[in-house]
């Protein structure tokens, strides 16, 4: 990696920490950096996965204050983030690479679409506020277990489509709940993380680039993020992740 590449990484990482702090969807920035500088999809996947557990455990630091009393809750909503992270992540290294790049360009696609629509998802929820909602039954259970098969898998926009989910099914300031889908997105980026380690290759160097710059974007990730005007953070990503999808299929 020549230096420029070097520093093309780390800032990516950085935005990407930086993101999925406040919302999730950091892989559109740092899968196609990864494209670009010429390793392969699957692999730019595993390794952009490893990377950016660092900053998810920073991210989740940084939100320690709105993670007290969630306790129960986290136990609850774990195994079945973890379970779903094992599965996506046995299916990508079990199905040819043929299919994750058949497969990926519609995640993209789809992510982009969700990215470009959270103002109003967040808005129909906070609509629905008003109603009293409990921790949830197995629809619940089920739509965690399945963002848990998608990030094991690909994992771009995981953060709000978890969201969106947590937010419409359990009570809790939205702070709260965010803070809660942070740290369950994390969970699932560290489960496939550790079957990668054992069974799939990876690019080391650019995965601790990433893991450095998410580090420190998921410690600022807050601050950070909501400085950015919503706007140019929704067509940053739609950017790179139309790249992304170029890279792949061209």
């Amino acid at each position: 990696m020549s230096a420029l590449e070097i520093i093309a990484v780390v800032a990516a990482g950085f935005g990407a920490g930086t993101i999925n702090a406040v919302i999730g969807s950091g892989t559109l920035i740092t899968f196609p950096v990864l494209l670009a500088i010429g390793y392969p999809p699957v692999i730019a996947n595993v390794s952009n996965n490893i990377g950016l557990v660092p900053g998810a455990v920073s991210s989740a630091w940084g939100y320690r204050e709105e993670l007290q009393g969630t306790r129960a809750r986290l136990l609850r909503f774990a195994p079945f983030t973890a379970g779903g992270a094992v599965v996506g992540s046995v299916l990508l290294l079990v199905l040819p690479a043929s299919a994750f790049k058949a497969i990926v360009p519609v995640l993209i696609l789809v992510s982009l679409v969700l990215v470009v629509l959270q103002p109003r998802i967040k808005a129909a929820i906070e609509a629905r506020r008003t109603e009293h909602r409990p921790d949830g039954g197995s629809l619940l259970l089920g739509g965690i277990f399945g963002t848990g098969v998608y990030g094991g898998y690909f994992g771009a926009a995981q953060g709000i489509l978890l969201f969106s989910i947590l937010a419409s099914s359990i009570d809790g300031e939205l702070t709260e709940i965010n803070a809660v889908r942070a740290v369950l997105a994390g969970i699932a980026n560290l489960v496939a993380a550790i079957v990668f380690l054992f069974i799939a290759d990876v690019a080391w160097l650019p995965a601790l680039l990433i893991a450095i710059g998410s580090t420190a974007g998921g410690l600022l990730g807050a601050g950070v993020g909501r400085r950015l005007p919503d706007p140019w953070l929704r067509a940053i990503i739609v950017v790179v992740g139309l790249a992304a999808i170029a890279k792949i299929v061209l």
